[in-house]
């Protein structure tokens, strides 16, 4: 018998790990045993082998062009014990990229594995879909969907600056945390090339259905591309005000799911 939690009522409002009880000096059994399930899903997911296959029919399907690259990390091993690999492409991948590189486009639209090759199977689709319509509503023309393997988020600056894009969202799995394996991110890059660093880019992150919606996530996107290409920046000087209606221009929130009704 575990003595009860006062803040067990909290745990309606968060999947954080709180108000877990007590045996005795320690955990109950049944807490131990989650977090052995969740440290377990959290690896799964960092191993799980990136389906683009899968990905490119379902971007088929919302008539999306794919394009499939790998970066100079050959296998998972070498990925995680050499995040500089992740952020460069092989030598076939730049040359299938730099002969596409004369068709000019607004927006590249990256979708690397990264940590949780599950959060991009899982989320990156939907998440597409829900931006399609403030990309149209934007006027930006928009490249091939490339799907990265063995991707670091910097490895879409490689990817925009080989196609001439004037601005690359990059899509990737998230480290994956004890109550979030399948958490996508969204990092902005305007005028990618390899020369940029963090501080350039803008970051969208836990982008789930228990996190930030695919709705918002795609508005946050929206709004940020938007300002992008007014401004000509991303990064540090582009500050995230999309929950200021006052500085809403032609994108507004709902504007997916009322084009899509």
């Amino acid at each position: 018998m575990h003595a009860p939690d006062a803040w067990k009522a909290l745990n309606q409002f968060t999947d954080a790990r709180i108000a877990l009880g007590r045996s005795g000096a320690s955990l109950p059994t049944a807490e131990v045993l989650k977090f052995g399930l969740a440290h377990a899903q959290a690896r799964d997911a960092i191993h799980q082998p990136f389906d683009s296959d899968t990905l490119a029919e379902q971007l088929a399907a919302l008539d999306l062009e794919t394009l499939t690259v790998h970066s100079q990390a050959t296998d998972r091993p070498v990925y995680l014990n050499r995040p500089d690999l992740g952020r460069r492409l092989d030598e076939p991948s730049r040359e299938r990229l730099t002969a596409r590189r004369a068709t000019p486009h607004d927006v590249l639209l990256v979708i690397g594995d990264g940590l949780s090759s599950h959060a991009v199977q899982r989320q990156a689709v939907p998440l597409v879909k829900a931006l399609l319509p403030f990309l149209a509503t934007l006027g930006l023309s928009t490249g091939p969907v490339v799907l990265a393997h063995q991707s670091r988020v910097a490895l879409g600056d490689d990817i925009g600056e080989c196609l001439n894009s004037k601005a690359v969202a990059m899509l990737i799995g998230e480290r994956p945390g004890l109550s979030s394996p399948d958490s996508l991110g969204v990092y902005l890059t305007w005028k990618p090339e390899r020369a940029r660093i963090e501080s350039e880019r803008n970051c969208i992150s836990n982008i789930r259905p228990e996190g930030l919606g695919y709705d918002a996530a795609a508005f946050k996107l929206a709004w940020l591309l938007e300002q992008a290409f007014l401004r000509r920046l991303t990064g540090v000087n582009l500050k995230d005000e999309s929950d200021n209606p006052a500085l809403w221009d032609k994108v507004r929130p709902g504007l997916a799911r009322d084009d899509t009704a």
